[in-house]
């Protein structure tokens, strides 16, 4: 790991030719403690010091250059070979540091099923079997907030919003929550609101806050969870289907 003492306002461009494709963290001089972990090229690990917003990274940056304190960029890998592998490194040290909860990071890694997992939890995933589904259901996937041992009020609120989804929502009653193609619990939905309408306790309220989304209320469905959970429903998603829901007798 190599520490670099940088103009902020700029990389040279020769050394951004040097670096290439990379990954690079932030850190606290006064902890020593990585706080963000990114990837790209050129100047991309720059960027977040001119950056406007009331994110978790955003407010440490401040802090630190409100006190004076230029914040410490470390280039973990370089002159990668494509952003491809950039992604995949970034993801294992996300994932690697994640537990330690010391990452202004607002998700894991996008390591597309094949990062940090327990022994177990890759089990459960690979022994699961297709099911099929006969209620009026929505199965959203949420594999960006989807964490290891997440709680089960953290997976409902992770589930339940933010959405884009149109009228065809109201003729679902029920609502899948699936994570890397399995299905890890089943809410009956009770009612719609506006996006950022409903507490949320795990997530940030800048995360929920799209009145223009929607969100549901609801709670377990203790006859569809011990019927559904642990099945597989990768075979209801189109192949390369953009949209994080797909809708099942609706």
């Amino acid at each position: 790991m190599k520490t670099t003492t940088v103009d902020p306002k700029r990389i040279r461009p020769e050394v951004a030719m040097k670096l290439g494709y990379y990954v690079y963290a932030y850190v606290d001089p006064r902890d020593s403690r990585i706080f963000y972990v990114g990837k790209g090229c050129r100047a991309r690990a720059l960027a977040h010091l001119d950056e406007a917003g009331e994110s978790d990274k955003i407010r440490r940056i401040a802090e630190l250059i409100n006190a004076n304190i230029q914040p410490e960029i470390d280039i973990l890998a370089h002159g990668l070979a494509n952003e491809k592998t950039a992604l995949r490194i970034e993801a294992a040290v996300i994932d690697a540091l994640w537990p330690e909860k010391i990452l202004t990071n607002k998700v894991l890694g996008q390591t597309h099923g094949l990062g940090r997992e327990k022994l177990s939890e890759l089990e459960f995933l690979y022994a699961a079997k297709p099911i099929t589904i006969i209620e009026p259901a929505l199965l959203i996937r949420i594999n960006r907030l989807y964490r290891p041992g997440m709680s089960p009020e953290a997976l409902q609120e992770a589930t339940r919003g933010v959405w884009t989804c149109g009228k065809r929502r109201e003729k679902a009653h029920f609502a899948f929550a699936v994570y890397q193609g399995v299905v890890r619990e089943v809410y009956e939905i009770e009612a719609w609101h506006k996006g950022g309408t409903l507490e949320y306790r795990t997530r940030s309220r800048d995360d929920v806050n799209a009145p223009k989304r929607c969100e549901f209320s609801g709670k377990v469905s203790e006859g569809l969870s011990a019927k559904y959970k642990g099945g597989s429903v990768d075979h209801y998603f189109s192949k390369g289907a953009q949209l994080p829901y797909t809708y099942v007798k609706c």
